[in-house]
């Protein structure tokens, strides 16, 4: 109830930790690689995780994730965040974080079928947590669901209990407090989701003085994910700027009105400088408008679009 009453009002942050019985159990060393660095299996009555053990002088860190395998990670609740979107909360070890960087992804994969052989195929796709990455035991997903998306239809037909494979992380953008003075973000629909998780760590560190503009293109002010937290982030942080846009406007509407224009981004945005840095994430059709979308081997391409018309260079433009 705490979980859907939050995501209902604000969806500011779902906060606490996951409620566990299980005990944890430290079983076989596994492998020692990169100075002294062991794996342990640690079980539970439903799932086994694999914890990173690694030591740097007298430091330790536990991560629930594994770059190198699938790791089964179970829903705790999930609820509407949207008219198709949904939040999602998986649980683990209350003792461990998520061990993922900002800004950093998941991969998850779900069976989907068999091939000629008879082995299993699996629909993969990346998705950012917006919980925070300190959190222990837990992590929230917040995924878009499309009628003919097979992870995404995957996601909506679990139920608490059940479980998801996931890996990572998957490094994004190595973000840094005071990095640049001025970071521009420019989301469409789900694109908010690394963007939010970069936000974060900005305004809880009292350190981090950047300043942030976001730019938030969505169909329609339905589809504006995590609106009313995104408000009240902003209301409070004078260092956050939020500007919505929408393609099809209600008639009490007050944000800007169709796709990020070049008018919309020369008056939301920080201008080209060496201490700016924009960061583009949403759809295809979006990407290539703004700035292209990454190239074929996902590194980040040519810069073209609104923004390289209005003179950002591809050292500072970030490709989500």
């Amino acid at each position: 109830m705490f979980f859907k009453k939050l995501a209902e009002a604000a969806a500011i942050s779902f906060g606490g930790q996951t409620k566990s019985g299980s005990r944890i159990r430290f079983g076989a060393l596994a492998a020692i690689s990169g100075g002294i660095s062991s794996y342990y299996f640690l079980s539970s009555p439903n799932l086994i995780y694999l914890l990173s053990f690694n030591f740097i002088g007298y430091f330790a860190f536990f991560s629930a994730l594994n770059p190198d395998k699938w790791i089964e990670f179970k829903l705790q609740d999930k609820v509407q965040a949207s008219h198709n979107s949904q939040l999602f909360r998986f649980s683990f070890d209350p003792n461990v974080k998520l061990g993922l960087d900002v800004a950093s992804c998941i991969i998850t994969r779900a069976p989907n079928g068999q091939n000629a052989e008879g082995k299993t195929k699996y629909v993969i796709r990346p998705y950012t947590p917006i919980s925070d990455p300190e959190a222990k035991g837990y992590f929230d997903l917040l995924i878009k669901v499309y009628p003919e998306g097979k992870m995404s239809q995957h996601f909506a037909s679990l139920k608490p209990g059940d479980v998801v494979e996931v890996k990572g992380p998957i490094e994004k953008l190595r973000y840094s407090p005071n990095m640049k003075k001025h970071i521009g973000m420019i989301a469409g629909g789900t694109g908010i989701t690394p963007m939010l998780q970069i936000i974060d760590a900005i305004l809880k560190n009292p350190d981090d003085h950047t300043q942030v503009s976001l730019l938030y293109a969505n169909v329609s002010p339905d589809d504006i994910l995590l609106k009313k937290k995104l408000d009240v982030l902003s209301a409070s942080n004078p260092n956050l700027k939020i500007f919505y846009t929408v393609d099809n406007p209600t008639k009490d509407w007050l944000g800007g009105k169709g796709y990020i224009s070049k008018d919309m981004a020369v008056k939301g945005l920080p201008g080209p400088s060496d201490d700016t840095l924009i960061l583009v994430c949403g759809p295809p059709g979006m990407m290539n408008h703004i700035s292209s979308d990454k190239a074929k081997d996902r590194s980040q391409g040519e810069l073209t679009g609104i923004l390289k018309e209005l003179g950002y260079t591809e050292d500072m433009v970030y490709k989500f």
